[in-house]
Order: structure tokens, then C-alpha cells, then sequence
């Protein structure tokens, strides 16, 4: 049958797929428009078995915060190429399987898969969003912070690493908060307090100074206590309070936000491309 140049454009418009895809989909389909689009999905769902294998290293990080700043969702949409990544459809895609996030807090990345926008799951969408676009494409890690106080963001230019910062209270000066969420994105600390650092790692880290110590010819008593004074170090460089102010190297964060009149920060999540 003859298959017209509206209805091609039509089901382009409806699915994003190629001109010759959809008129071949459209003739496979006897003109049927459902039927295409299911094939168009068929289609989709091939490709993304065919990308299974291929590494997917690039990518969005996005971030969604409600209007009160007490609730916030960062999530990783991941792709093959940087040209992708920037291509406008897909940043749409990683806000809109963002909100769904904000909106539904599934448990975990398989749940999120079996959430809807409108008809589809994202399970659906991902594998339809291959199909026109012809890499692999997944979500990564996603988070979701609530407070009884305020949460900030601070997406890195290039959408390649995000932070969010939660605060005990009101925070009077948002560009504090920024400031904050900068320096989690700079120095990546591995916790807000001492306290929150894993034993396992701080076993770790005096183990190795211990051994430092006693390779450099201390005796195993002096190399001890010594030990400690290394772990000092250890604790300004990877605990968020007591590192350095990034923009300011005579005052720690503590200090920083003490002198600015700032609620102590109670937790953060970092996401960096890739990683964690």
C-alpha cells in the first residue's frame, strides 16, 4: 500500500524515529499506526540487545528539589558518547525518570524500571529511547534526600557530577549552601564528622601509618601515638567540617559556616559520572 509523507511524519512526531524507520514500520504495518509503533518498539528493543555488551561512560547527572528545599532527588542517566549526552531529548529524559523518582521513591533501580510516564514504564522509554537514538543507554545511581531542614544542590557545568547538601535548619544565605556543595564537589570528602567515617577505614589508615612510621625506623610504642597525629591530617582532608574552606584556606567549613551564621550540615550525597 501507499504509505503518505503525513502519516510518516505523524508517526515520527509521535516516536522520534527515523523517517525511513517509521515508513518502513508504516509498511510493515499495512498503514496501521499502532502496530508501527509497536514495531518501532520491537526495534528498539533489538538494538538494546545488541548494546548490551557496550560500555555506557557518558552521560547526564540531574538534580530536582522541591519548593520548601526539604525533599531532593539526584539521578544518572548514562549513554555512549558526549554527543548524546548533550543532545536536548535525552537531558529531557533523565528529568523526566528524575521525577519520577521525586514523585514515586522506588526502592531501587529495578522498581524505578517498572514505574510509568503515562502508558509506558521507563523500562518501556529506555528501550524506545535506544531505538531512536542507536546506543546503549541506562539509568545509573539515584538518590533521594528528605529533611526536616533545607536541601541544596550544586551541578558541576557539563552535568557530569552533582552534589546535594542537607542542612539541620534554615539556611538564611543560599550561596552559603552553594558554597558548601562546591566544596563537596571539589574535595570529596568521605563524611560531614568524624563519626561518620566507617571504622573499616579508619582501621585502614592507621594501619598504614602505623607501618609508615615503623618503616622509617620509630619504635613500635612512638610509632603509635605518632600514628594519631597522621590521623589528625586524614581527618581535615576527607571529613567535610574540618577540611579546609575551599575558598578560604584560613577556616575550616565548621568554621566557615559558624562565621557566616550557617545550620551545620547534616548529611550529603555526591555523584560523580561514572563513579560514586
Amino acid at each position: 500500500m501507499s504509505i503518505s509523507a503525513a502519516d510518516v511524519k505523524k508517526l515520527r512526531d509521535q516516536t522520534g524515529a527515523g523517517m525511513m524507520d517509521c515508513k518502513k514500520a508504516l509498511a510493515e504495518s499495512n498503514g496501521d499506526m499502532d502496530k508501527a509503533i509497536e514495531i518501532l518498539r520491537k526495534k528498539g528493543q533489538k538494538v538494546s540487545e545488541k548494546r548490551a555488551d557496550r560500555e555506557a561512560n557518558q552521560g547526564v547527572i540531574v538534580s530536582l528539589i522541591s519548593d520548601d528545599n526539604k525533599k531532593a532527588v539526584a539521578l544518572e542517566l548514562n549513554c555512549e558518547t558526549d554527543f548524546v549526552a548533550k543532545n536536548d531529548e535525552f537531558v529531557q529524559y533523565a528529568n523526566d525518570f528524575a521525577k519520577v523518582v521525586f514523585d514515586s521513591e522506588p526502592a531501587d533501580r529495578d522498581a524505578l524500571l517498572q514505574e510509568k510516564i503515562g502508558t509506558l514504564t521507563v523500562s518501556d522509554m529506555l528501550k524506545d529511547l535506544v531505538g531512536k537514538i542507536g546506543e546503549k543507554i541506562d539509568i545509573g545511581r539515584f538518590e533521594t534526600l528528605k529533611s526536616e531542614g533545607q536541601i541544596f544542590d550544586y551541578i558541576h557545568p557539563g552535568n557530569k557530577l552533582c552534589v546535594l547538601v542537607e542542612f539541620e535548619g534554615v539556611v538564611d544565605n543560599p550561596e552559603v549552601a552553594k558554597d558548601v556543595a562546591m566544596q563537596v564537589a571539589a574535595m570529596n570528602p568521605i563524611a560531614v564528622t568524624r563519626g561518620g567515617v566507617d571504622t573499616s577505614i579508619l582501621e585502614k589508615e592507621k594501619e598504614i601509618a602505623r607501618e609508615q612510621l615503623i618503616n622509617e625506623g620509630k619504635p613500635a610504642e612512638i610509632a603509635e601515638k605518632a600514628a594519631m597525629g597522621k590521623m589528625r591530617r586524614f581527618f581535615e582532608e576527607r571529613v567535610l567540617l574540618e577540611q579546609k574552606f575551599v575558598k578560604d584556606g584560613t577556616l575550616s567549613v565548621l568554621e566557615y559556616l559558624k562565621q557566616s551564621g550557617t545550620p551545620l550540615v547534616t548529611s550529603f550525597v555526591r555523584i560523580q559520572l561514572g563513579g560514586q
